[in-house]
């Protein structure tokens, strides 16, 4: 994995994120309301499972 590929990465994940703003913007307010009323045990388990996929799936796609 390269620094270019990290920032690629990244570039995605702001362009998605982005577009669920532009075309979504009330469901985004309900889904921040939600996250900030989740219990805190809740959001480090919902992280650490979305860090851990995140990972398995940039190794299964790493080059080589």
């Amino acid at each position: 994995m390269t620094l270019t590929g990290l920032l690629q990465g990244v570039a995605v994940v702001l362009a998605l994120e982005g577009m669920a703003y532009a075309l979504a913007p009330a469901a985004m307010r309900r889904a921040i309301k939600t996250l900030a009323e989740a219990p805190e045990q809740r959001l480090r388990l919902g992280g650490l499972v979305a860090a851990v996929l995140g990972v398995a799936i940039a190794w299964a796609l790493k080059d080589g």
